[in-house]
């Protein structure tokens, strides 16, 4: 939210209901989890006289903002403008304002005979004291139709946040307006590409200079960003080549112009020689590469397998895409890539889940496409780090095989206990390097478990399957325009 739907949403809610501290909190009884079990899982009773109604106690707040408090109105922001405020407290101890020398207008909730003077929270006044806010709110409180105007659009998107893209919308009510913050795509106005032409593609892609590392390091940054919480982000629309997500850190901006190029190169050549309205595009361009770089490295480790492909995707613009929102997606932490922005702030097995949660992975699929990526050198920058292999670029079980391995014995190197070398236990002989997010997987007993399956003799056929349906998944988590989806 920017900051007019900020105060939009504040003053607007505000229009209605009330704070409910009418008791200190001793009172009140245990959480939830911690109390008994005759509760049923409701906790925190009130045990203040009634314990309801008006001896309710909630966040310990005791007040009313406006005087219509169950109809939209001004009178919220009236009230911040036109008192001078005193602090006081509520019946539970919580520091609060009270309007100066002001009249009692405000309806008790429950008693019709009785009213309350004005009353705010801190966060309340500072709409009055911020100067970035107050200048918003004097500006609503003068246009009540603009307030209005603007609570209904901050509330639709609150409230629609969490659906995703427009493809997720149904219905009569969905309106024709589109906005930015619905990660919009342009429609998809040409035939798509066929079995033919995807062969022909690939083989343009793996000819074109490009390695492994980069094809399978561009889509999985393409695509990474989807994020099941609100169904955003994803490899639809290749705004990975739009701002902010091309000067990201984490996708090796420099590196990552050029593999667009390359790219956009194809797309020219092959767009321009088509005759039936047939086009790719770029978005489904950067997925197929890293297809195509799978199935290489897995024909090189000795299986001849074909990486799923749905053509459909299409290409975003630059006023299509929300910068504001993505900026603030850009990721502290990919233990996928092996990625961390300050490994002082944070422990990186704990981003590592976060990340899987986000993209719906379940321990199994963490575990192998964490595996794979290592060895096909998929890693931030490109570093050894993790890169358990002697053949990088090969889709091979060897990442596991060596983390489990005996005969290495792992220090940290550095003050955060992030990373670590693996020397050979009887010659001193250091083999590998790694970080926390590699480590883990031997150490934490379930991971450890799904480890020990892909590191066995015949686990080879089964890391390379994994690995492909895995990678299909997080390759499609946002196509919404697929059946079933």
């Amino acid at each position: 939210m920017n900051d007019e739907e900020t105060v939009a949403l504040i003053a607007g809610g505000h229009a209605f209901g009330k704070c409910h501290g009418a008791c200190p909190d001793t009172y009140i009884g245990p959480d939830p989890d911690s109390s008994p079990i005759e509760q049923q899982g409701l906790g925190w009773k009130n045990s203040y006289k009634t314990g309801k109604g008006p001896d309710t106690f909630t966040s310990g707040f005791e007040l009313v903002w406006s005087s219509t408090p169950t109809k939209f109105g001004i009178s919220y922001l009236h009230f911040i403008f036109n008192y001078e405020w005193e602090l006081t407290k509520s019946p539970a101890g919580k520091h609060q304002w009270v309007a100066k020398n002001a009249a009692a207008i405000i309806p008790d909730a429950h008693d019709p005979n009785k009213k309350h003077p004005p009353m705010m929270l801190t966060a309340d006044l500072a709409l009055k004291f911020d100067p970035i806010y107050s200048e918003i709110a004097k500006r609503f409180l003068e246009n009540p139709k603009e307030f209005e105007e603007a609570f209904a659009r901050a509330w639709f998107k609150l409230v629609h946040r969490d659906l995703g893209p427009r493809d997720c919308y149904f219905g009569s009510e969905v309106p024709d307006e589109i906005f930015s913050w619905q990660d919009p795509l342009p429609p998809r106005d040409y035939e798509l590409i066929d079995e033919n032409d995807i062969k022909e593609l690939k083989e343009k892609i793996l000819a074109s200079g490009l390695s492994v590392s980069q094809l399978v390091y561009t889509a999985w940054s393409s695509a990474s960003t989807y994020r099941n919480s609100d169904r955003r982000g994803g490899a639809n629309g290749a705004r990975i080549c739009l701002t902010p997500q091309k000067d990201w850190e984490v996708n090796h901006p420099q590196d990552l112009e050029k593999i667009i190029n390359v790219y956009r190169e194809i797309q020219r050549e092959f767009n321009n020689k088509q005759k039936n309205g047939k086009k790719v595009s770029l978005a489904d361009l950067i997925v197929l590469g890293g297809g195509a770089a799978i199935e290489l490295a897995a024909k090189k480790a000795g299986f001849n397998l074909s990486v799923p492909f749905e053509p459909g995707r299409v290409d975003a613009l630059q006023e299509q895409t929300d910068v504001s929102f993505y900026s603030a997606m850009e990721p502290f932490a990919d233990g996928f890539r092996n990625y961390i922005k300050d490994p002082s702030k944070a422990l990186a097995e704990y981003l590592l889940v976060d990340k899987a949660q986000l993209l719906c992975l379940t321990v199994p699929e963490l575990t192998v496409l964490a595996g794979g990526l290592r060895v096909l050198g998929a890693t931030y920058l490109y570093s050894k780090h993790g890169v358990f292999t002697e053949t990088p670029g090969t889709l091979t079980n060897d990442f596991f095989i060596n983390l489990l391995d005996m005969e290495t014995e792992w220090q940290p190197v550095d003050n955060h206990s992030y990373l670590f070398k693996g020397y050979h236990r009887k010659t001193g002989e250091v083999k590998w390097t790694a970080t926390r997010v590699d480590l883990i997987f031997g150490h934490h007993h379930e991971l450890r478990a799904v480890a020990e399956v892909y590191a066995s003799s015949d686990g080879r056929e089964k890391l390379v399957r994994d690995f492909i349906k895995a990678w299909d998944k997080v390759m499609n988590l946002d196509r919404f325009d697929i059946k079933g989806r």
